[in-house]
């Protein structure tokens, strides 16, 4: 590991996190909805455009300082930046318990309905012809606890944490402008606007900030606060219970569906 490696690494994380601090929230009405952007969206994308060989070339001036060694310790350094929000999670988990007993089985038990999408996920990516990354891919929605999972049982180089990895991105990239989009649609459902704000948080800053965000401009302004602490506490109480529902039962039942489904589904090279 070069040191002049690292640094470049550092430098251009910070630029991009300042560029995209400074861009900020952006909101875009397509009259069916509202699709909200955030920061992180803007810092991806600029770190994907930097990375070699990215549209045939690196661009602009950041891209230059990164090349391939750069791009294979990012990989680490992934699993170093998450450290702090793995502590911030066992933070919650004590001063918080008596909120999460509380609670109730609706906010208790909302984290079990991320075992159904296994079901729908895995055979999906076993068609596609995906091996052990359709495990990483798909024992939940693939936010930073799950990072923090795959990478210290496999490894964040390893194909489980290629699925990991790809799935974040593509949430990152994605799934704010779907589920801002959802958000503002949702209430055609029917269900009640504290039910949806409850349903937005699956563990994700973003896309609940997304989701929530835009639920909450389609209610009634009197519900505004209401719907915004219901999202924030849902998705608190995700952080809190995620972690060990994708753990202990997640990731088992993923692995246990590959063993049975990859020889029937999966595609051989």
């Amino acid at each position: 590991m070069k040191k002049s490696s690292v640094v470049s690494l550092v430098v251009a994380a910070f630029i991009i996190t300042i560029i995209a601090e400074l861009i900020g929230t952006q909101r875009i009405n397509v009259g069916i909805g509202t699709i909200v952007l955030l920061p992180m969206l803007f810092a991806v994308v600029m770190g994907i455009l930097i990375t070699p060989g990215v549209l045939g070339k690196r661009i602009a001036a950041l891209g230059k300082a990164i090349g391939t060694e750069e791009v294979d310790l990012a990989g680490t350094f992934v699993m170093v930046a998450l450290l702090p929000l793995g502590v911030k999670y066992g933070t919650l988990v004590g001063p918080n318990i008596v909120k999460v007993i509380e609670a109730g089985p609706a906010l208790l038990l909302q984290e079990l309905g991320n075992l159904g999408t296994i079901l729908l996920a895995l055979p999906v990516a076993l068609l596609l012809g995906l091996k052990r990354e359709a495990v990483g891919a798909t024992f939940s929605i693939c936010r930073e606890s799950a990072l923090g999972i795959i990478g210290e049982k496999y490894g964040i180089s390893s194909p489980e944490g290629t699925g990991v990895l790809g799935t974040y991105l593509i949430g990152t990239l994605f799934g704010t402008i779907f589920f801002s989009i959802l958000g503002s649609l949702s209430l055609s459902t029917g269900l009640h606007p504290y039910a949806l704000a409850m349903a937005t948080g699956m563990g994700s800053g973003s896309m609940m900030a997304a989701a929530s965000g835009a639920l909450s401009e389609a209610v009634d302004p009197a519900m505004k606060e209401t719907v915004l602490a219901y999202a924030a506490t849902s998705n608190m109480l995700t952080g809190v219970t995620g972690l060990y529902a994708e753990y202990f039962l997640g990731l088992p039942i993923t692995n246990f569906l590959y063993k049975k489904l990859e020889p029937v589904l999966g595609r051989r090279k």
